[in-house]
């Protein structure tokens, strides 16, 4: 719980429970808030990259358990079906029997159609759906390419997963506008039957800025939007998820002297590689960024070196140096710290010019103030003559679990 500095997991071992796939970095939409810097390149990766990435990922051993393979940036769907059915047949035929490969895909929800859904049940493959709420909030940022507005498409395409059966969870980026309508948005929610709700906060990273002003206002305007909305939701009991409470309870409330993990600052825990074969670890939205000082964040490329080369150069390199100055930093400075575990590099650099600094406004909001806010509640619960505690909501199968799903769907 908060104020706990116990020690975060880092393995000398690598334990990838995250692979980041990049099949191509072109997106058939161009988002206000768009961060990726080579979104108009159709390049798609070579089903050999595959194959190439996979062998390496097995025969390593450092393979965890279950690993989530989530396919994202740009849009993952401007890729054929065809071309998904035969990497994941090549992965499973690689797979050994002691690991278990979960796919997900982030998507904007516009080219969904009945042979994706057929997909995604063949293969119970996780999908998250960008949307940022009714017409009129959702269609602010998320342009076509001509500059008009994608609600229709992306509710045709979630309406489409409902009516075959297909789980799924929507990611909303909160704005200026949208964190002052709790009510209105869960309202828009249920109208659709959307049950399983992720929410960003709009961040600055890369060459967007936000319009969002950081300090104790926006915690304070959040931490009201997140409180309403999570005792609305379970007052509704039809929302089965709200990821900023449910992936919050495991890990304050977790067993003692079980650390809290942190993929993002473990090397090679979270894998991400782009339609060349260029690797990275760490945080997933450093792929594709430019930086002479870091070697643009690359830690080598899958097709010509090995994961046990790529492994020493992420070891031996400034970027693992230096985001471990950070972790430790947090280690000796943040109440939050055993909750945390660190903070996302990414948002350090971005909001503090640095991966060796603390406190970012993007660990304020998805780690503070939910943890706040459902202490809040227990606290209440605590002192009142009736007792019991509060439910969590449950956790889908379908939604990267734990870390995962922590990661992969901060990313609009």
């Amino acid at each position: 719980m908060a104020g706990d500095r116990t020690a975060v997991t880092m393995s000398a071992t690598p334990e990838i429970g995250m692979v980041v796939v990049q099949p191509t970095a072109f997106c058939n939409i161009a988002c206000t808030y768009c961060y990726l810097p080579d979104r108009s390149n159709k390049h798609v990766i070579a089903q050999s990259t595959v194959t190439r990435l996979f062998e390496q990922i097995f025969a390593s051993g450092w393979a965890c358990g279950e690993i989530t393979v989530i396919w994202h940036a740009g849009e993952p769907l401007v890729v054929p079906v065809s071309f998904y059915r035969e990497a994941f047949a090549t992965i499973e035929g690689l797979r050994p029997a002691s690991v278990q490969v979960k796919h997900s895909f982030q998507t904007n929800g516009t080219l969904i159609d009945r042979e994706w859904c057929e997909l995604f049940k063949e293969w119970q493959v996780g999908v998250g759906v960008s949307l940022d709420g009714p017409r009129e909030l959702h269609d602010l940022h998320r342009k076509s390419r001509s500059g008009k507005g994608t609600f229709d498409r992306t509710i045709s395409g979630i309406r489409c997963l409902r009516d075959n059966d297909v789980d799924f969870h929507v990611i909303s980026v909160l704005s200026h506008t949208s964190l002052d309508q709790p009510d209105e948005l869960l309202d828009f929610y249920l109208s659709e039957g959307i049950d399983q709700i992720c929410f960003n906060v709009e961040e600055s990273e890369g060459e967007h800025v936000s319009s969002l002003f950081h300090g104790p206002e926006l915690r304070k305007r959040y931490a009201g939007f997140l409180r309403r909305f999570w005792h609305l939701a379970r007052q509704s009991g039809r929302v089965r998820f709200v990821r900023e409470i449910d992936l919050a309870l495991p890990r304050m409330f977790r067993p003692e002297g079980v650390p809290a993990r942190n993929i993002q600052v473990e090397p090679l825990a979270m894998l991400n590689v782009d339609s060349h074969g260029n690797v990275s670890s760490f945080s997933p939205e450093l792929l594709g960024l430019k930086n002479p000082d870091y070697r643009d964040y690359l830690l080598g490329n899958i097709n010509f070196q090995s994961l046990q080369e790529i492994r020493d150069t992420c070891l031996e390199s400034p970027l693992y140096r230096d985001i471990t100055a950070g972790v430790e930093a947090c280690r000796r400075s943040c109440d939050y710290f055993s909750v945390c575990g660190g903070g996302a590099p990414v948002n350090k650099l971005f909001e503090n010019g640095s991966f060796r600094g603390t406190e970012t406004s993007y660990c304020t909001l998805t780690q503070m103030v939910p943890t706040d806010v459902i202490l809040e509640a227990y606290d209440r619960l605590a002192r009142s003559e009736t007792g019991g505690s509060p439910q969590p909501t449950r956790s889908p199968s379908p939604v990267p679990s734990g870390e995962s799903a922590a990661q992969s769907s901060r990313m609009p």
